[in-house]
């Protein structure tokens, strides 16, 4: 049995994770920003060498998308410069290192779903800061780190679109809602799940993709929310990404293949609606 370390405890993915892990009588140690700041490279090095985890889920990360337009150095110094120090200190006790990434790595511009080799070319800040961290880790454990690349996230807790759209349901009458990105929806439990199964099989290291399968748009998306809450999707309406701008530019297309997930035995993820309806997020949200 291994023993696990996941970082960023109190976030969306790390909340499933944990739940997860504890379920399964895994052995887990979670550190939250207050345990443990990526920023701090003595404090990372030390922790690690005194916890010695088996493998290290990196949860902990800058989230923030616009902010990280003015602010990309700030936000730099976590997604990058932290994620390269943690990965020195699993280096240095032979730790496996799990690194959550996100489609913001590329521009959004294809037509096709995007193969885990597909080039790179981030659009916004965030997305550049998120690519130096999977060169991180890629570069620091070539034989002992997993870049995990997924997309619409959404869970129980913390800020995401599916609890948002569940607030707003209640307060206005009709909203606008994106219609022109396309994306695959992705449970924070579902890709919880796929990254308990990864650890434990530990199959080839490198770049993989783990989204639910399917896609939509945003408007899709919230018509299907505001379905489940028992409302009337005809309150959402389709607006163009122009009409809808925000700092940071976001890829119009978000879809990931999953062949390298597949050729590494690790079960599929389900539909993105299928999805949905399983998950607690709706009730809780």
């Amino acid at each position: 049995m291994s023993r696990w370390l996941v970082t960023g405890a109190s976030g969306m993915l790390a909340t499933e994770l944990l739940g997860r892990l504890r379920a399964a009588g895994e052995p887990v140690l979670a550190l939250s920003r207050d345990d443990l700041d990526l920023r701090d490279g003595p404090a990372v090095r030390h922790l690690v060498s005194a916890c010695r985890p088996d493998i290290v889920v990196n949860c902990a990360a800058w989230t923030g998308v616009d902010d990280a337009e003015t602010r990309e150095a700030e936000a730099l110094a976590v997604n990058g410069h932290g994620v390269r120090a943690l990965a020195e200190a699993c280096e240095r006790i032979g730790a496996r290192m799990i690194q959550p990434s996100t489609d913001y790595v590329f521009d959004g511009t294809a037509l096709n779903p995007y193969p885990e080799d597909a080039p790179t070319c981030p659009a916004n800040a965030y997305g550049r800061t998120k690519l130096a961290g999977e060169h991180a880790v890629l570069e620091v454990l070539p034989d002992s780190g997993y870049v995990v690349r997924t997309a619409w996230l959404y869970g129980a807790t913390g800020k995401n679109f599916v609890r948002t759209m569940a607030a707003i349901e209640r307060s206005r009458p009709v909203l606008d809602v994106v219609d022109d990105q396309i994306g695959p929806p992705t449970w924070a439990g579902d890709l919880a799940d796929g990254i308990v199964e990864l650890g434990r099989t530990e199959p080839p290291p490198g770049i993989y993709h783990a989204t639910n399968s399917g896609q939509t748009s945003w408007y899709g998306f919230a018509r299907e929310i505001f379905e489940l809450l028992g409302a009337d999707p005809g309150r959402v309406t389709p607006v163009s990404t122009k009409e809808f701008a925000r700092p940071a530019p976001r890829p119009a297309y978000s879809v990931l293949g999953h062949e390298r997930w597949g050729r590494a035995g690790l079960p599929p993820m389900r539909d993105w609606r299928e999805a949905l309806r399983a998950s607690d997020v709706l009730v809780s949200g």
